[in-house]
C-alpha cells in the first residue's frame, strides 16, 4: 500500500490510526438574545441606552453570523441586584428551561453594566447547563469555562463594575455636598412641611440653563409655618408629640399628606400622628439653613444566609459626623437656631429618663420580649390600619383600637372600640394552607393559579400617570385662561410653574414605563424553584426562619371583625400575580 505523503500527510496518519480529522470552519453563531441594563445611576434615558448597547452587540456578533431574535432590557435597576430580582433578567433566567426558545446564546452591550462583583460566576454555569453560550465584547469573543484567563477577566470586570458604582456614588455625594455647604442649594426632593418650592431662576450649570432646567428654592407657606411654630412652642411648654397631634386633629387642621396629596401619595392623610410631629421637631431646616445627608441608603443582605440573593436597599439616620450644613442660611427660616436647639435639648433629656412613657418620646423604643410572627402583615378590614402585637393573658394577639383613629375618620362609625385577633387561632390555619399550596405535588396547579390571576396583563400604573398628565394640563388651561381674562401673570406665576413640572415629569414617566408584560409558566416555576421547603420552614423551631417564608411568600392578611374571618394573600414574588386564599 503505498500512501500520498506528499499531499497530506497529517491525513495519512489519522487514516492509519483511525482518528478523526478536525475540520476548521468559520463559526456561525446564530440566534441570539440580547441583554442590557439601564438604571437610575446612568445619567442617560433609556431609550439611548438601550440603543448603544444594542448596537455594540450588534456590531460585535454580526460579523460572526449572530443575529438578535430577542431582547430583554431592565430599566430603573441596580447593578448590585441579581438577576434573579431583575424584571428583565428574571424572564431570561426563567426563558432557559424553555425548549422552544428562538436563541441558543446570549449577547451584551457592555459586561461591566450587566454583572456585578461576584455576579458572572453564579450565572456562568447555569447558561452552561442548558447549552448557551455567553458572548462578551471585552472576551473577544465568547466565554470559555475551560480557559482560566476569561474567568480571571470576568472577575476583574464584576470588580471594576463594583468600584465604577462606588465612585460614581462619592463623586455625586461629594458635589452634593459641596452646593449645600456653599450655596445652600435645595437638593430636591419634598418640601418640608411649612415650605413650598418655587422658581429659583435659570441654573447655574450653563449647559443645563441652555436646556431650559430651573433652580428650585423653598419659600415659606405662612398657614401650615404657622402650625410648625405651635408644635414648637407647644413642646417647649412640655406638651408631648401625640398631645400635640391630637390637638391638631380636634382643631381640624390637616396633616401634611391631606393638605398636600400630590406629594405624599404613600400616606393615607386620615390625620396627625405622633411620628408626624417627631419628625416635625427634629427637622433642622426650619431654622433657615439647609442641611443635607441627614438619612442614608444602606445596603444589607437580603438573606444572609444566601448571599447570592443579592442586597436590599434600606435608609438609616446617617452619622452626625456625615451631615452637612450651609455657612449661611439658604431660605427663610420659621423658628430660630435657639428656639430648635432648645426643643434638642429637651428631646434629649426626656429620652434619657428612666420613665417609660417619657421614652416614647424619642425614635429609640424599647425592644419587646415578645416575638410577633406576623408583625406588619395583619391589616383590620375597618380601618385599613396595620394590627399592633400585644401580649394579653400570656397570649399573643393582635389589636386595633378606634381611639388611636384620628378625629372625624370614617372608619370611627363603625370601628369597634378594640379589635383583637389572637395569634394562635391563626397561625395553624394559615401555616396548613400554605404548606398545601406550595407543596411539590401541587406545583402545577399553583402555577397555573399563579399565570391566570394575572388577567391577561401587568398593570404597570400607565392609567394613574395619564390621569396627572391630564390634570396639570388642565390647570395650565384654566391659568391661561385666567391671564387671557385680565389676571395679573405675577398673580399665577407659581402655580403655572408647578403645573408645568408635574406635566413635564408625567411625560418622562409615561415615556419610561416599561410594556406590560405576561408572566410565562417557566418563569413562575423558576421562583418557586429558589424557595425553600415550604412546609419544612414553617414547621422549623425558628422564628426568624418563619418570618422568613412569610415574607418571601408575600403572605399579607386582612382580619374582617364582624365576618370573623381572616382573608389571605400571598404574592411569591412574581410581579403582581398573587394567589388568594381564606382561612
Amino acid at each position: 500500500m503505498t500512501a500520498d505523503f506528499d499531499i497530506d500527510p497529517w491525513a495519512v496518519l489519522d487514516d492509519a490510526l483511525g482518528v478523526d480529522s478536525a475540520v476548521v470552519a468559520e463559526e456561525q453563531i446564530g440566534s441570539l438574545a440580547f441583554y442590557g441594563r439601564c438604571s437610575t445611576e446612568d445619567n442617560q434615558d433609556p431609550e439611548t441606552s438601550l440603543g448603544w448597547q444594542l448596537g455594540n452587540a450588534t456590531k460585535f456578533v454580526g460579523p460572526l453570523g449572530g443575529e438578535v431574535v430577542a431582547q430583554y432590557f431592565d430599566v430603573g435597576q441596580s447593578r448590585s441586584v441579581p438577576w434573579e430580582r431583575r424584571d428583565a433578567g428574571a424572564q431570561l433566567l426563567a426563558a432557559l428551561k424553555d425548549p422552544r426558545r428562538e436563541w441558543t446564546g446570549v449577547v451584551v452591550g457592555e459586561g461591566t453594566r450587566c454583572w456585578f462583583g461576584n455576579q458572572f460566576s453564579l450565572i456562568a454555569p447555569r447558561f452552561a447547563a442548558y447549552g448557551v453560550d455567553l458572548w462578551v465584547p471585552e472576551l473577544g469573543g465568547k466565554f470559555d469555562a475551560r480557559n482560566p484567563s476569561h474567568k480571571m477577566l470576568m472577575s476583574v470586570l464584576g470588580g471594576m463594575s463594583e468600584s465604577e458604582r462606588q465612585h460614581v456614588q462619592a463623586r455625586v455625594r461629594s458635589a452634593m455636598d459641596a452646593q449645600v455647604i456653599n450655596e445652600g442649594r435645595h437638593q430636591g426632593g419634598r418640601a418640608p412641611y411649612g415650605y413650598r418650592v418655587v422658581d429659583g431662576g435659570p441654573h447655574p450649570n450653563p449647559r443645563k440653563a441652555a436646556e431650559g432646567f430651573r433652580l428650585r428654592v423653598l419659600e415659606i407657606d405662612e398657614p401650615a409655618a404657622d402650625v410648625v411654630r405651635r408644635m414648637f412652642a407647644e413642646y417647649l411648654a412640655g406638651v408631648g408629640d401625640r398631645v400635640i397631634a391630637r390637638g391638631l386633629n380636634q382643631d381640624g387642621i390637616p396633616c401634611p399628606s391631606k393638605a398636600r396629596p400630590e406629594q405624599n401619595r404613600h400616606r393615607p392623610g386620615d390625620g396627625w400622628q405622633g411620628s408626624t410631629v417627631r419628625a416635625i421637631l427634629e427637622n433642622p431646616r426650619y431654622t433657615g439653613y439647609a442641611v443635607f445627608g441627614r438619612w442614608t441608603k444602606h445596603e444589607r443582605l437580603l438573606n444572609p444566609d444566601d448571599v447570592s440573593a443579592g442586597y436590599v436597599v434600606r435608609f438609616r439616620k446617617s452619622d452626625p459626623g456625615t451631615v452637612v450644613r450651609s455657612r449661611r442660611q439658604s431660605h427663610p427660616e420659621i423658628v430660630s437656631v435657639e428656639t430648635f436647639a432648645q426643643a434638642q435639648l429637651l428631646r434629649r433629656s426626656r429620652g434619657a429618663g428612666g420613665m417609660r412613657g417619657i421614652a416614647k418620646l424619642e425614635r429609640d423604643r424599647p425592644t419587646s420580649k415578645n416575638i410577633y410572627l406576623l408583625k406588619g402583615l395583619i391589616r383590620c378590614e375597618i380601618c385599613g390600619r396595620k394590627m399592633q402585637g400585644a401580649p394579653i393573658r400570656k397570649a399573643v394577639y393582635y389589636r386595633c383600637m378606634a381611639r388611636t383613629l384620628a378625629p372625624g375618620s370614617p372608619a370611627l362609625e363603625s370601628h369597634p372600640k378594640t379589635v383583637n385577633l389572637r395569634e394562635d387561632v391563626v397561625m395553624p390555619a394559615l401555616n396548613g394552607w400554605l404548606s398545601q399550596v406550595f407543596d411539590p405535588a401541587n406545583r402545577d396547579d399553583t402555577v397555573a393559579a399563579l399565570v391566570a390571576s394575572q388577567g391577561g396583563t401587568h398593570s404597570t400604573g400607565r392609567e394613574a400617570v395619564e390621569k396627572r398628565l391630564a390634570d396639570a394640563e388642565s390647570r395650565l388651561r384654566r391659568h391661561q385662561a385666567a391671564i387671557e381674562a385680565g389676571v395679573d401673570p405675577a398673580a399665577v406665576v407659581e402655580a403655572i410653574n408647578t403645573a408645568q413640572a408635574e406635566r413635564e415629569a408625567a411625560r418622562a414617566e409615561l415615556q419610561h414605563l416599561p410594556k406590560a408584560t405576561v408572566i410565562e409558566a417557566a418563569e413562575v416555576y423558576a421562583r418557586l424553584d429558589s424557595m425553600d421547603d415550604v412546609a419544612r420552614a414553617l414547621n422549623s423551631r425558628t422564628p426568624e426562619r418563619i418570618t422568613r417564608v412569610y415574607q418571601d411568600l408575600g403572605v399579607q392578611l386582612r382580619y374582617d371583625n364582624e365576618e370573623e374571618a381572616v382573608v389571605v394573600t400571598a404574592s411569591p414574588r412574581v410581579s403582581n400575580v398573587c394567589v388568594r386564599g381564606g382561612t
